[in-house]
């Protein structure tokens, strides 16, 4: 039955790794908790569960884009479904309440706010709930990169209907201690667990240091061949700023953050989604529910504050499953930048030390030579990946290493004989021989190291340092005012036993990777696993007609055919209605739909 709903409902004819375990596992009426990455599938886990079981499934969701999106693609693939959230009058939201307890509807997204209020509870407590899905569940976690308070509200609800639910926890964000909180706060029954991989293999991730951040995006984004991007940036102003010069520059760009209007950054998200805008430069704002399989490279302009929020938002590229560049733009600036926000936002000392520690975690990856893939996935706890990826920017980087053992035995000779009680910059001051007040006043200036590697630029020498703090021989603490220790592993170094081999320092690193000319071919998967050599201006037409359709009935335009499916159209060009079934992505409704109008195209374009 699973599989004639996944054909039926969502033209696919097999699942995606993890998928029909954890459906499963519902269906046998137990707790589930899936880790799936970004793009990995995780709604298809509760919407065919919820089309399988009798009663109702209510689905708990953080965003109000990201609601409307689902039900839009649901109602879209013949499934009934609804939303209540803050969008909708008090007229409205009865209906649908009223509609729902009359069984009108398999799924009812609503958000946390929304769970304690009478009116649901109310109507809540008269429904046959079978199944509550908890998307985003990383959100109830105060480890967590984006906690949030209403979230604690799900288990009061849950605890408060007269028979207690199956419950899906899902999240593409989760370490081991946010794993733990959530099986703790939802209150999962033993729960099977499913970590699908945070390793995304289509996903070039690379840190630079450029000397100046707008050459670089002009430059990169130049060779993009309008291509759809995301930019994020730390703050409102940021965003302003960027997205101006890009439109003086003739960039078909566009800001967005949560200071605007909410008509205008509907209408830039709707022109995004619909492909009039192929650059959006935005803040975090732009956030969750944002599902545009074609977004071919995400840039962060500034840094985040933490990994998780870095691997969320970098995972908005490439969901359509072709190689697509995640880069992350770095200055100690932001550093500091992204410190003066944690501490403006955080709520008590607690969360305080917990996010300067996830911040730091990103910060040492900014600095490492290992393999970014295996910093990202080692962070979230998974391991065994190679040590060379070959797609990322430090496994493609072919700098030469330096040895600098002996730079590094003289940055810890001070650290040690100072007290281990300085932060960075005033040791790199020492370090180059600075006359300013606090060397003198701390009498650093009398250390044997004092004016040692004056030879070094202080960027050059800030970077020695960070390097090694990536790399576990330095520990710097999460302070407010954080000061440099040295760990365990810095003795054989100290005492001659271990080399310290480090790359050459770079202000600026390129992209060396060659520009891939436009290709006809897809990455994307057919049935037989092949790639596509689809006929370009057949598929320019279906995706003309599919932009026609989208901005007709308002919904984004991957609900209507994602590209890859589009792509098998224009390659298997499918004439009868048992041919255009065969195509992944589209099932009964959709050919019901839109079948008949697609297959013209391909009529008239074989004349």
């Amino acid at each position: 039955m699973k599989y004639n709903i996944l054909k039926k409902h969502f033209g696919y004819e097999t699942f995606r790794i993890g998928q029909e375990e954890i459906i499963d596992h519902i269906m046998d009426n137990k707790d589930v908790l899936g880790i799936m990455p970004t793009g990995g599938g995780k709604s298809i886990c509760y919407q065919i569960p919820a089309m399988l079981k009798e009663g109702i499934t209510i689905v708990v969701s953080p965003l109000i884009a990201l609601m409307k999106d689902q039900v839009d693609g649901l109602i879209e693939n013949g499934i009934p479904s609804t939303f209540i959230n803050s969008t909708l009058s008090y007229k409205e939201t009865s209906k649908r309440l009223n509609d729902a307890l009359q069984g009108e509807y398999k799924l009812l997204y609503v958000a946390p706010e929304r769970l304690l209020t009478e009116s649901f509870k109310n109507i809540a407590g008269l429904m046959d709930i079978m199944f509550v899905a908890v998307d985003e569940a990383h959100c109830i976690s105060q480890w967590g990169h984006d906690f949030r308070p209403s979230y604690k509200d799900i288990p009061v609800f849950i605890n408060s209907l007269k028979k207690r639910p199956v419950i899906g926890a899902y999240t593409a964000t989760a370490t081991k201690r946010v794993v733990a909180e959530i099986k703790i706060l939802l209150g999962l029954d033993n729960p099977y667990e499913l970590l699908s991989g945070f390793n995304r293999e289509n996903l070039i991730y690379r840190v630079i240091k450029p000397i100046d951040k707008y050459r670089y995006i002009k430059k990169y984004i130049e060779n993009q061949e309008n291509n759809s991007g995301i930019i994020y940036c730390s703050t409102r102003k940021s965003v302003e700023s960027l997205a101006t010069k890009l439109q003086k520059d003739g960039f078909s760009a566009a800001g967005y953050h949560g200071g605007m209007d909410s008509l205008i950054r509907t209408n830039v998200q709707e022109s995004f989604m619909y492909d009039n805008n192929n650059i959006i430069v935005a803040t975090n704002a732009f956030g969750m529910g944002i599902d545009k399989p074609d977004v071919r490279y995400v840039i962060h302009y500034n840094m985040p504050k933490n990994m998780e929020s870095y691997y969320q938002e970098a995972g908005r590229a490439g969901r359509d499953g072709k190689e697509s560049d995640c880069i992350l733009m770095y200055s100690p600036s932001d550093v500091v930048k992204q410190k003066l926000l944690i501490g403006q936002n955080a709520f008590d000392e607690t969360r305080l030390k917990i996010q300067f520690e996830n911040l730091q975690y990103l910060v040492n990856y900014c600095h490492s030579d290992s393999c970014l893939r295996n910093e990202i996935t080692e962070y979230f706890g998974e391991k065994g990946h190679m040590d060379n990826c070959r797609s990322c920017g430090n496994c493609l980087d072919e700098t030469d290493f330096v040895d600098m053992t002996i730079e590094a035995q003289k940055i810890m000779s001070l650290i040690y004989r100072s007290g281990q009680r300085f932060g960075l910059s005033l040791m790199i001051q020492t370090l180059r021989g600075s006359k300013n007040k606090r060397v003198i006043e701390w009498r650093l200036d009398e250390q044997s190291t004092y004016d040692s590697l004056k030879d070094y630029s202080e960027g050059a020498l800030r970077e020695i340092i960070m390097n090694l703090i990536a790399r576990g021989y330095i520990h710097m603490t999460t302070d407010k005012f954080p000061v440099l220790r040295l760990t365990n592993l810095s003795k054989p170094v100290l005492i001659g036993d271990e080399k310290i081999m480090v790359k050459k320092d770079r202000r600026e690193i390129e992209d060396k990777k060659s520009k891939k000319k436009k290709s006809r071919k897809s990455n994307s998967s057919s049935k037989s696993g092949k790639i596509l050599e689809y006929d370009e201006e057949l598929y320019e037409l279906l995706a003309q007609k599919r932009k026609e359709i989208g901005i007709t009935k308002k919904v984004p335009l991957y609900i209507i055919f994602s590209n890859a499916t589009l792509e098998e159209i224009a390659f298997y060009k499918p004439k009868t209605k048992e041919e255009f079934l065969e195509i992944n992505g589209a099932g009964e409704k959709k050919y019901s739909t839109y079948g008949e109008v697609f297959m013209q195209i391909v009529k008239e374009f074989n004349l």
